[in-house]
């Protein structure tokens, strides 16, 4: 069981309590509001994340809507930003606070090319003297605790993953989580956590370990390691929800909870869609099918589903197709 006390983070004035110490990754184009609230099911003290945002959208308004309704979700959501002007940065977190953010998270880590080049995400890896200087403003800006995620360096031959998060931590930084891959591996090869390890000895601020985590035993074997205080799951949870819940349960020593049978899976994507299609109506449509791919396994006619699913023309074709398969399942039970 890992520790059991709640991790403290003091904050520029608005101190933050972290009562689970598995944190959900701020996933693009997955980690939305109704993703959320499925994940909250199974771990309703978890710190959950917005999709990651660019402080340009909330400075012209387009990007407003992943972070305004904040205020009217249940536990804890941080909002994570990427961008590499410090002072847009420092603009960014005062919006997102102002919303009603948990913390703010500024995003080092995205190995996506098209951010990297222009800067932001993992691009900052290459410049860390602009990086301390988006720390120290967005620590500034804010009242909430300032944290970052990235990754042990740009590639392998000139990182260095115990400096570059020391300077992190010394502009203001009060937690880091830390995927261990470089941009350059993106997600090929296995994280390596014997790094994190050494990059925790590192530090005084507490460090969460990312990458490889796919389960509770993964969870426990990467602490163990590194001895992180917490781990964050990223992919894993894409057509799982309920993982950090079951990851948070193996941690305080707690039953698991089961892993949804199919028919219950189905049932959670014919409502994830159902609330994709009220939040961004037909649009969600184009969402949700790439969860209803991850989602609907495990069970026979599984691909011929997901075929028909990705293939459906409109929103009630493809609530037929889900309900029609909850019923098979209901009969041959």
């Amino acid at each position: 069981m890992v520790a059991s006390h709640p991790l403290h983070l003091s904050g520029n004035g608005t101190p933050r309590q972290l009562h689970c110490r598995v944190l959900q990754s701020p996933l693009a184009g997955v980690s939305d509001r109704i993703f959320r609230g499925l994940v909250r099911r199974w771990a309703p003290d978890a710190l959950l994340f917005t999709e990651m945002v660019n402080a340009t959208s909330l400075e012209l308004g387009h990007g407003r809507c992943k972070v305004e309704t904040l205020s009217e979700e249940s536990g804890p959501i941080g909002v994570q930003l990427f961008d590499h002007r410090p002072q847009a940065m420092a603009d960014a977190a005062r919006r997102a606070e102002d919303s009603g953010a948990f913390l703010i998270d500024i995003n080092m880590g995205c190995p996506v090319r098209k951010i990297a080049r222009k800067g932001g995400g993992s691009g900052l890896i290459r410049e860390p003297d602009l990086a301390s200087k988006i720390v120290e403003a967005v620590a500034t800006a804010v009242q909430v605790p300032v944290t970052v995620k990235t990754r042990l360096g740009w590639c392998g031959s000139d990182a260095d993953p115990v400096r570059w998060c020391h300077q992190l931590q010394e502009a203001g930084a009060q937690l880091l989580t830390l995927h261990g891959r470089t941009r350059d591996q993106g997600f090929k090869g296995s994280a390596d956590w014997q790094a994190i390890a050494d990059v925790r000895r590192a530090l005084k601020i507490p460090l969460i370990a990312n990458g490889d985590i796919n389960g509770p035993e993964d969870a426990l074997q990467c602490l163990a390691q590194t001895g992180a205080a917490g781990v964050m799951v990223g992919r894993g949870t894409m057509g799982a929800p309920w993982l950090v819940g079951q990851i948070d349960a193996a941690l305080k020593d707690n039953v698991i909870p089961p892993t949804p049978s199919p028919r219950e899976r189905l049932q959670l994507a014919r409502e994830q869609l159902d609330g994709l299609l009220a939040d961004r109506g037909d649009h969600g449509l184009l969402i949700a099918r790439k969860h209803m791919s991850w989602t609907c396994t495990g069970f026979p006619g599984a691909p011929q589903l997901r075929h028909a699913l990705m293939r459906a023309p409109t929103p009630a074709e493809a609530r037929a197709l889900l309900d029609r398969q909850i019923e098979q399942l209901v009969v041959s039970a």
